[in-house]
């Protein structure tokens, strides 16, 4: 009965967010609670649901002042010259810049941390893709697919945790894994290209302002500075005339010479003579978290609150501040302290035991022997249905056990269970998620369609890469 309830609850709240019946913040407290009630489990609800609030809150905090920091350096031009150096380097190639944005994605992802790589790539890239008209769930895609494949560094979280709950050292899990995720990484950059390719038929080159359009497009746009919109022009393939005349500003376009820079932020709120003050503190901030120093919600409170006193030392400029970064803030922290319901309920009524019990008891004897690659698939829809900490501490263990009988080792058992790391970033129960959707301002619903299919990719060909290179057996040794 229990199963039952748990995999109808998790169907019907895909169901309804999928085919936009309602949208994540409501499924994720409405449908749990609903099934929580037909289980009998109306008694207990509001502690289990406190406990997953409870436990969610310290994420919720440090999104929060997350997305101001990262608002206040938008707004002071952090990111301006990051910009202008992409665009100069893309050279108005939408591939490019889908390829740049996986890249730049990957970089940030050593840090081993989802949500600093969505805010740093999204912040930079974020205003290329509106200002040139790309597709926003072709960026999330991206970023989201070089998270995942680099989620499984030690540090990132789900390797340590298989590393412990199987008792083995990391490297054992981690070391044989890298040429396989460089192998993966590739395959993101090859995805990229695809999607960019895609993006290059849809626009076309995009001229950047005081610059010829590429001879080599049938049509091509042109970027009108401070308007954040394309106006279509002709290519000139075989007209020199006409190329000349954009050039030089004639067809309507100011020369280079007088036209201003390309900017993130607006001349209200910029503060170029403060930028490298700016750039020490957020690369302070990055060391921090990345070593540690402080629990991530009070970095981010620190931090913010010296961003603020630094670049807007006035009352009435930070209030404004605040306010014009609320709109980002609210639904990605409303979203997390709702998934708390969700989670809550998942672990307080034990679903998600019931459904770890389901799936290792359809497990055929048969398929003893081939148990390292079957942890592979299985890791693929579990750590999507449930939480890395039920899936490494519950489940894993018990199919270790299961393939010490067939001579697969822990460690072997360990490396096939992180396989599903780039399917588990969709997951509702992952709070990163929530702002990745929110700072690039696409539905979750929209972006679970579009990245799914590129995502399970990812998780296949980790699997296959780990069985090239044999560190995931094909056969049990036994």
């Amino acid at each position: 009965m229990l199963t039952v309830l748990a995999y109808s609850m998790i169907v019907v709240f895909m169901f309804l967010i999928m085919t936009k019946r309602l949208p994540a913040l409501l499924a994720l407290i409405v449908v749990p609670i609903a099934f929580g009630l037909i289980g009998g489990f109306g008694a207990d609800l509001g502690p289990m649901m406190l406990d997953g609030i409870r436990a969610l809150a310290p994420t919720g905090v440090m999104l929060m002042f997350a997305i101001l920091y990262f608002g206040v350096m938008i707004d002071a031009g952090l990111f301006d010259p990051v910009v202008r150096l992409i665009l100069r380097l893309v050279q108005g190639d939408p591939m490019k810049i889908v390829v740049g944005t996986a890249a730049l994605a990957m970089m940030i992802s050593l840090d081993g941390d989802g949500a600093t790589t969505y805010m740093i790539t999204v912040s930079a890239m974020l205003p290329l893709y509106q200002r040139l008209g790309m597709n926003r769930l072709t960026m999330a895609c991206v970023i989201m697919l070089a998270g995942g494949v680099f989620n499984i560094l030690p540090w990132g979280g789900p390797t340590a945790r298989a590393a412990t709950a199987l008792g083995v050292d990391v490297s054992e899990v981690f070391v044989p894994m890298i040429p396989a995720m460089v192998v993966t990484a590739l395959w993101v950059l090859f995805v990229a290209y695809m999607l960019g390719m895609r993006e290059r038929k849809r626009l076309g080159f995009v001229a950047l302002p005081g610059e010829a359009p590429f001879a080599k497009a049938a049509q091509a746009s042109v970027l009108t500075p401070g308007l954040g919109e394309l106006a279509p022009v002709h290519a000139m393939a075989g007209n020199a005339a006409a190329a000349d005349g954009i050039a030089s500003g004639s067809g309507g376009v100011p020369k280079t010479a007088t036209e201003p820079e390309i900017s993130v932020s607006s001349p209200e709120t910029v503060r170029p003579k403060l930028v490298w003050i700016n750039a020490v503190l957020t690369a302070l901030l990055l060391v921090m978290l990345v070593l540690g120093a402080l629990p991530l919600p009070v970095l981010f409170m620190i931090f913010f609150a010296l961003a603020m006193m630094i670049n807007y030392p006035g009352l009435e400029q930070q209030k404004a501040r605040i306010e014009s970064h609320a709109p980002n803030v609210l639904p990605v922290v409303s979203l997390i302290f709702a998934a708390g319901i969700f989670v809550g309920i998942l672990q307080g009524t034990k679903m998600v035991d019931a459904i770890a019990l389901s799936v290792i008891a359809a497990v055929p004897d048969w398929m003893g022997p081939y148990l390292a690659v079957v942890t592979g698939f299985l890791s693929i829809p579990f750590t999507f249905f449930i939480s890395n900490d039920a899936f490494y501490y519950g489940i894993v263990p018990i199919l270790a056990k299961a393939g010490e009988v067939y001579g697969i080792t822990a460690a072997e058992i360990g490396r096939a269970s992180i396989i599903g790391q780039p399917v588990h970033l969709l997951s509702p129960l992952v709070a990163s998620t929530y702002l990745l959707v929110g700072m690039a301002k696409v539905e979750f619903g929209d972006h679970q369609r579009y990245t799914l299919i590129w995502s399970i990719s990812a998780s296949l060909v980790m699997l296959l890469a780990g069985l090239l290179f044999g560190v995931i057996p094909l056969f049990g040794g036994a």
